[in-house]
């Protein structure tokens, strides 16, 4: 998808020249940081691997000459959060890019509890910690936006990803109230709820997703929704899936993606 010059002025000129974005060393982290230095932002770049944060502001430079920042850091770790707020206080931050996060997958019962409290504190305690800090700052100078990175997954309960569906579910309630709240704020809330996409996640997740999408099909997306809308979903699947079952019973719906999310997840049986 085109990202046009008059889309790219509109971002800095409603948001101005500082945006952060989590999770930005791989899949639509990365895509978004890149997108946002193309237009012409300052960009905060986190993650917890500090020598592909220092590649991506040394790639973002040479190809864009754009300042970018890396503050590496485990914002599954509260006090990480922390420091982090404190770090870039002191910039005229106007747009916070919440991406930072991962999933699981399997049998709720097989999975390694250590390993979703992780989850749960990234997707979850992260985000409201950062959504909360923006929220106010934002309100307080009447200008700024916040993405959130929901999923398909978040419109109902979903075997074989039932902590990861439910840390996305959170960010899309969380999201479709706050967004209403700040609206006369001067303060834009987009939840992006994309489907598989083709990055650092599925492995991780330990999924093998069909019909996924390359993150540079979905920012520009993302990034032109923001403004314009509270919820964007990106990619046919989600499209379908969402309009699609809106008419069926919750129960029908989980049963639906019980479905989906096997053939995501067959191999885990072999």
């Amino acid at each position: 998808m085109q990202f046009s010059q008059k889309e790219k002025n509109r971002l800095k000129e409603k948001y101005g020249e500082w945006a952060l974005v989590t999770g930005a060393t791989s899949g639509i982290g990365r895509e978004l940081a890149s997108r946002l230095a193309e237009a012409g932002l300052k960009v905060i770049i986190t993650g917890r691997r500090t020598k592909l944060l220092e590649e991506l502001a040394s790639d973002l430079f040479a190809q864009y000459q754009a300042e970018v920042v890396p503050v590496p850091g485990d914002l599954s770790d509260a006090a990480s959060v922390q420091q982090l707020i404190q770090e870039i206080d002191s910039l005229p931050i106007g747009l916070a890019v919440l991406n930072a996060g991962f999933g699981t997958s399997g049998k709720f019962i097989h999975a390694e509890i250590e390993q979703e409290v992780n989850m749960l504190n990234l997707n979850c305690g992260a985000l409201l910690r950062l959504s909360h800090h923006f929220a106010r700052r934002f309100a307080d100078q009447k200008k700024g936006g916040i993405i959130l990175m929901s999923s398909m997954v978040a419109f109902q309960g979903v075997p074989n990803a039932a902590n990861y569906a439910a840390t996305k579910a959170y960010v899309q309630t969380l999201g479709e109230a706050i967004a209403l709240e700040l609206k006369g704020e001067g303060v834009d809330v987009l939840c992006a709820a994309p489907g598989p996409v083709k990055s650092g996640f599925a492995e991780r997740a330990d999924m093998r997703m069909s019909m996924a999408l390359t993150p540079e099909q979905v920012g520009i997306p993302i990034l032109k929704a923001l403004g314009r809308k509270t919820n964007v979903l990106p990619g046919f699947l989600t499209k379908f899936l969402v309009y699609n079952l809106r008419m069926t019973p919750r129960w029908g719906k989980i049963r639906i993606m019980d479905k989906v999310m096997s053939g995501f997840t067959q191999h885990q049986l072999g």
